[in-house]
């Protein structure tokens, strides 16, 4: 599987109708005015003074209310869906601090933040695109943790279970574009294991992410579709046949802190490896991060 540690990716490509998660546009500043008591008599730069001590007062009687205009971004791969929905929930009712998504594939999610987008955290479906990040100072990286771990499976809407050579070459499959998805490098490695990936190639339709690939089998327009095992699960789908851990690399998800991120976007990451985030990730089929 090609490593991401270089510039030269090609463009993305167009898939069927993309996954795209909550606006990641940063969040709108709110100015809190305040008006000078009446009755009282002021020079010079007194007004000021009293705004500022007024601010501290209800800074101090309110911190909840101040509290909620924090947010945290995350820049998730579209994989992390459902478990992103269920912490950052988690995480709000706990802290009172919002937690706002963007979901895409990992290599798109990069080259945002790369351009410049507001993201606090980025989790990746592998180490390559965190790895890009990093090599261009783009992440604080001694904040990198593993979050949870994935398997990978043949998915269909027939439940008759056979080895994929079978599976596959019988009409069209699905999976993520292997020349940037994560899910896709996946599945072109396990395919390449097997011996099937020139055989079977053609018959390929490529999304530009994971869940592209799966929305293709959920309305039947392929036969099955190569995806993570979590992915299989939230979509009711059945799982034909899963790949051996050995035929491809370890599907981890990384996750990092960007340069910009805040104390808050530090405690989320921290609820993520924490006993509620990691039973969040359980729940939904996750395997635990490797040690």
């Amino acid at each position: 599987m090609a490593g991401a540690g270089g510039s030269d990716w090609p463009p993305l490509r167009q898939g069927h109708g993309g996954i795209r998660g909550a606006d990641a546009a940063p969040a709108h500043h709110h100015v809190l005015l305040l008006q000078p008591a009446l009755g009282v008599a002021c020079h010079g730069g007194c007004v000021p003074r009293i705004l500022f001590a007024l601010f501290l007062a209800l800074a101090a009687s309110f911190p909840g209310a101040l509290r909620a205009q924090e947010r945290v971004t995350v820049f998730a791969a579209a994989s992390l869906k459902e478990a992103m929905d269920r912490a950052g929930a988690a995480f709000r009712k706990r802290t009172d601090i919002a937690v706002v998504v963007s979901l895409a594939a990992s290599s798109a999610l990069a080259r945002q933040i790369e351009a410049g987008a507001p993201a606090d955290l980025f989790i990746s479906a592998d180490q390559e695109w965190l790895d890009w990040l990093a090599e261009r100072d783009l992440t604080r990286k001694e904040s990198r943790r593993l979050v949870a771990a994935n398997d990978l499976v043949i998915a269909a809407r027939t439940s008759e279970a056979a080895e994929p050579g079978a599976i596959l070459g019988q009409g069209r499959f699905a999976m993520g574009d292997p020349t940037h998805v994560p899910a896709g490098r996946y599945a072109q490695a396990a395919l390449t294991t097997l011996g099937l990936w020139e055989a079977v190639k053609d018959r390929a339709v490529f999304g530009e992410n994971v869940r592209v690939a799966l929305e293709l089998a959920e309305r039947g327009e392929v036969a099955a579709a190569i995806v993570y095992g979590t992915d299989q699960r939230a979509a009711g789908l059945f799982r034909v046949y899963t790949f051996a851990a050995e035929s491809h690399p370890p599907i981890v998800y990384p996750a990092a802190l960007t340069a910009k991120a805040g104390p808050a976007a530090e405690a989320f990451l921290d609820f993520l490896l924490g006993e509620a985030g990691q039973k969040i990730f359980r729940e939904l089929g996750f395997a635990p991060p490797p040690l």
